[in-house]
C-alpha cells in the first residue's frame, strides 16, 4: 500500500521554508514531507533521518532529483544533535517530525506491528535492535506487562489481557500476532467484542510504543530538537495519539512561557525576561474533511508548531 503523508500542504506552509535553508526531517519515512519541503529548496540543503534501512531505501528512489540536496542518516531522532554534530551541523532553520508509523511498515506482515496479517511478533521500526514485541509479551512480568498495556494503549482490560497472556504463555510461547490477538479476545468479556473497532488495537499499540521506546525518544528528540534552531527557526510536529500530544503540547507550552517573575518586583515590561519561543498556532490544526475521507490516516493526527524568538 502506497503512504500518503499526513498534513502536508499545511506543515511545508508552517515551516516558512527559506530557499538556502537548512532541514531537517527527522522521521523521513518515504520522503512526503521531504519531497514538498525540497521542491522550496534553491541552495538549501535536507538531513533526512530514520532508523528504518528499508525507509531510507525507498526514499533515496523517490527523491533521486533531489539527493545532490539531501544527506541521508540511518539513525534515531532521540540522538538528533548528535547524529546532526557529525554531519558538521550545529543549527538549523527548521525541523519537522512525522510520528506516524507509515502504511509500507504496518502492510509488511514480515515486520509484525499489525493485527490484520499473521506474522512473528517483531514491531521493530529498527531492525538491528535487539528487543521484539515477542520479548515483551514473553518476557515481561504479568504485573510489568498490564503496566504497559494501561500506560500506552490506555486499555481498560489491560490487567485481563496480561494475565491471560501469562497463563498462555505457561504452556507454550505466544509466537505471532494471531496468536496474540485470540488470547485478547478470550480475555474481553463478549460485549467488548461486539463493539466497533478491532479488540486488539490498543494492545498492539502499547506494545508497538514500547518496543521503540517511543515516548522516552520524542521527549529527548523533541526537547534536543528545539535547542538547534536558529532565531526564527521553526518545528513542526504531527502525532497521532493523545499519548504523543500530550507531550508535545507540554514542551511546546514550556519552552513559549516566559519565566515567572514575581509581581512585587519593580520591574519595566522591558527588564524581564521574555519566552525564548512562541506557539504558530496556538489552537491545533486537524486534516480538513477532504484529506480525511481520501486518507484514513489523517482523521486522529494533530499538527503542531512552534518558532524560536530568541
Amino acid at each position: 500500500m502506497e503512504h500518503i503523508s499526513v498534513l502536508p500542504e499545511e506543515t511545508i506552509s508552517l515551516l516558512k521554508v527559506k530557499p538556502d535553508g537548512i532541514y531537517v526531517d527527522a522521521t523521513l519515512g518515504r520522503g512526503g514531507h521531504a519531497g514538498l519541503l525540497l521542491k522550496k529548496l534553491n541552495h538549501g540543503h535536507l538531513y533526512a533521518i530514520d532508523k528504518d534501512e528499508t525507509a531510507l531505501q525507498e526514499s533515496r528512489i523517490n527523491l533521486a532529483e533531489f539527493n545532490d540536496m539531501v544527506t541521508y542518516i540511518h539513525g534515531d531522532f532521540r540522538d538528533i544533535r548528535s547524529l546532526l554534530e557529525e554531519q558538521g551541523v550545529q543549527e538549523v532553520d527548521g525541523i519537522m517530525m512525522d510520528l506516524g508509523v507509515s502504511s509500507p511498515q504496518f502492510d509488511d506482515p514480515e515486520r509484525g506491528f499489525s493485527y490484520r496479517y499473521d506474522a512473528y511478533l517483531d514491531m521493530r521500526m529498527d531492525r538491528s535492535q535487539k528487543k521484539t514485541a515477542h520479548d515483551v509479551v514473553n518476557q515481561y512480568t504479568e504485573d510489568d506487562l498490564a503496566a504497559v498495556l494501561w500506560e500506552y494503549g490506555e486499555e481498560r482490560y489491560s490487567k485481563r489481557i496480561a494475565r491471560k497472556i501469562a497463563e498462555t504463555r505457561r504452556k507454550q510461547p505466544v509466537n505471532t500476532t494471531f496468536e496474540l490477538v485470540d488470547v485478547i479476545k478470550s480475555a474481553l468479556p463478549e460485549r467488548e467484542l461486539k463493539k466497533k473497532g478491532h479488540p486488539a488495537k490498543q494492545t498492539f499499540q502499547a506494545l508497538r510504543i514500547e518496543v521503540n521506546d517511543e515516548l522516552n525518544t520524542l521527549q529527548k528528540g523533541l526537547s534536543d530538537s528545539l535547542t538547534m534552531l536558529k532565531i526564527g527557526g521553526r518545528c513542526a510536529v504531527i502525532t497521532f495519539h493523545s499519548l504523543e500530544d500530550r507531550i508535545v503540547k507540554k514542551i511546546f507550552k514550556d519552552m513559549s512561557t516566559a519565566p515567572f517573575v514575581d509581581p512585587r518586583l519593580p520591574l519595566k515590561e522591558t527588564q524581564m525576561e521574555q519566552a525564548s519561543f512562541s506557539l504558530v498556532n496556538k489552537k491545533v490544526i486537524v486534516a480538513a474533511e477532504e484529506e480525511q475521507q481520501t486518507n484514513h490516516r489523517s482523521h486522529s493526527a494533530k499538527l503542531r508548531v512552534i518558532e524560536r524568538k530568541r
